[in-house]
C-alpha cells in the first residue's frame, strides 16, 4: 500500500509538473487534423492510391520473408498469397469504383472546407455526454452512499452488524449495517439501477444520434445547393440543429431506444458470462458465446442502419422507420459502391488517426526524453516521462477521432446524396445533377464504359 500510494504521489507530481506541455501536444493534435483534412481536399487520390499500393507492397514483402523461412510458415504464405491476390482481383474489377470513392472524399474535404464549424461540433456533443455520464453516476452511486450512512435511531439491524455510541439514547447502543429488504425500493435496487444503466445508454446513443443528423443536415445543404457555395445557406450547422431538436427528436430518440436495448441484452449477457465462468456446465457456456455473438452483430448492423437513416431523416424530414426503409433499399440498389467507399473510407481515416497520433506522440517522447536541445532546458523534471506521454497519444487519439468523425459523416451523407441525386436526375436542363463536376466526369466515364461494353 506504502508503495502504491508513493507511485500515485509521484504520478500526480508529472501531472501537475507537465500538464501545460500536455495542452500544448492536444493542441499541436487540433492543429494537425484540421490540416491533414484541408489537404485531403487536395491529395486525397495521391494519398489512397499510394495506401493500396504500399498494402500490395507490404503484403508482397511478407510473402517474399516467409518463403525464406523454413515450413513452419507454409500457412503464412498461403494467406498472404490469397491475400494478395484478392486485393489485386478487387482492384482490377473495382477501380471505377475507387474513383468514385476518391471524387467522393475530395468532396467531403471541399464541404468541410465551406462548412468550417463542423469541425467543432464535436466539442458539443463532448459536452452533452459529460452531462450523461455524470447524471447517471450520480443516480448510480446516490443509493450506495444512502445505503451506508449510519442510521439516526436505536434501531437493530441484522446485516454486517457496525456497533456505534447512539447519542439519541445515552449510555446505550444500537447496531447498523444496511437497509437492504426495509422497502420495495431497497429489494428491487439492482432491477432499479439496471433501469437506470438503460436510461444512460438511451441518453447516450441520443447525443449521438443528434451530432448525426445535425452534421448531415448541414452536409446535404451543402450538396443540394445547384451552385456552391453561393447557395449554400448561411449558418447550415445551426440550421440543421434546429430543425433536428425542433422536428426529428421523436425519431432520433426512437433510433436510439433500439440500440440502446439491443445494448443493455449485451451487457445482461456478459454479466451471465462472468456469473457462468466457474460453472461446468458446457452448454450453457456455448448458447451466452453464441447469443454475445448474436447481439454484437446485430449492434452494429442497427448502428450502420441508424447512422443511414438520421442522414435520410436530415434530408427528406420523413420519421425513423420511412427513413430507415428508404435508406436500406438506396443502399442495396448501391451496394458495390457501398461495400468499396466505407472499406476505403475507414481505412484511409484509420491510418489518418494513427499517422497524427503517432506523430505528436513521436515528438512527445522526444521532448519529454530531453532529445531536442532546442527546448532542452523547457523540459519540467519528471519521475516517470511515460505519464505525460501516454496522455498525450490517447488525447491526441481521441481529438484525431473527433476530427475524423465528421469527416467520415460527411463522406457518408454525400454518398446517400450523389445515391439519390442519381436516381432523381438524368443531368438534363430540366433534371440537372447537383454532384460536382468531378464526380458527374467520373460518374459520365462509367456510364459511357458501360455502353461501349453493351454495344
Amino acid at each position: 500500500n506504502t508503495d502504491a500510494k508513493e507511485v500515485g504521489m509521484k504520478i500526480f507530481e508529472d501531472y501537475a509538473n507537465s500538464w501545460y506541455w500536455i495542452l500544448i501536444g492536444l493542441v499541436i493534435t487540433m492543429v494537425v487534423s484540421l490540416a491533414f483534412i484541408l489537404l485531403l481536399r487536395f491529395t486525397a487520390g495521391v494519398l489512397l492510391w499510394l495506401i493500396i499500393f504500399g498494402v500490395i507492397a507490404v503484403v508482397g514483402y511478407g510473402i517474399a520473408r516467409c518463403f525464406c523461412l523454413i515450413v513452419i510458415v507454409c500457412v503464412a504464405v498461403i494467406s498472404l498469397s490469397v491475400i494478395e491476390a484478392v486485393i489485386i482481383i478487387i482492384l482490377i474489377f473495382l477501380r471505377r469504383r475507387v474513383r468514385i470513392a476518391i471524387a467522393l472524399l475530395k468532396e467531403g474535404s471541399r464541404a468541410i472546407g465551406y462548412i468550417m464549424s463542423t469541425l467543432f461540433y464535436p466539442i458539443i456533443t463532448f459536452v452533452l455526454l459529460a452531462i450523461c455520464i455524470a447524471y447517471w453516476a450520480v443516480t448510480a452511486v446516490y443509493p450506495l452512499y444512502i445505503f451506508t450512512k449510519p442510521h439516526p435511531h436505536c434501531t437493530m439491524c441484522t446485516l454486517y452488524t457496525v456497533i456505534m455510541t447512539c447519542s439519541v439514547c445515552p449510555g446505550s447502543q444500537c447496531t447498523f449495517a444496511f437497509y437492504g429488504g426495509e422497502s420495495l425500493y431497497h429489494r428491487y435496487i439492482f432491477v432499479l439501477q439496471l433501469c437506470n444503466l438503460l436510461v444512460f445508454l438511451w441518453l447516450v446513443n441520443f447525443t449521438i444520434a443528434l451530432g448525426q443528423c445535425t452534421l448531415a443536415g448541414a452536409f446535404a445543404s451543402y450538396y443540394w445547393a445547384l451552385r456552391k457555395p453561393q447557395d449554400i445557406p448561411s449558418c447550415p450547422l445551426f440550421s440543421s440543429f434546429s430543425r433536428a431538436v425542433r422536428y426529428h427528436t421523436g425519431s432520433l430518440a426512437f433510433g436510439s431506444l433500439i440500440l440502446a436495448v439491443v445494448q443493455m441484452f449485451r451487457i445482461v449477457l456478459e454479466y451471465l458470462d462472468h456469473k457462468l465462468k466457474g460453472a461446468h456446465n458446457a452448454f450453457a457456456r456455448f448458447l451466452i458465446c453464441c447469443l454475445k455473438c448474436c447481439f454484437w452483430c446485430l449492434e452494429h448492423f442497427i448502428k450502420f442502419m441508424n447512422r443511414n437513416a438520421y442522414i435520410m431523416i436530415a434530408i427528406y424530414g420523413k420519421n425513423f422507420c420511412t427513413s430507415a426503409k428508404d435508406a436500406f433499399f438506396l443502399l442495396m440498389r448501391n451496394v458495390v459502391r457501398v461495400a468499396v467507399l466505407d472499406k476505403v473510407t475507414d481505412f484511409l481515416l484509420f491510418l489518418g488517426k494513427v499517422l497524427i497520433s503517432g506523430s505528436v506522440g513521436v515528438l512527445a517522447f522526444f521532448f519529454f526524453t530531453r532529445k531536442i536541445p532546442v527546448i532542452q532546458e523547457e523540459v519540467p523534471s519528471l519521475n516517470y516521462y511515460w505519464v505525460p506521454l501516454l496522455t498525450v497519444i490517447f488525447g491526441s487519439y481521441l481529438i484525431a477521432h473527433g476530427f475524423f468523425n465528421v469527416y467520415a459523416m460527411c463522406v457518408d451523407t454525400l454518398f446517400l446524396c450523389f445515391c439519390e441525386d442519381l436516381e432523381r436526375n438524368d443531368g438534363s436542363p430540366l433534371k440537372p445533377f447537383f454532384m460536382s463536376p468531378q464526380l458527374h466526369r467520373i460518374l459520365r466515364r462509367e456510364q459511357g464504359s458501360k455502353l461501349s461494353a453493351a454495344s
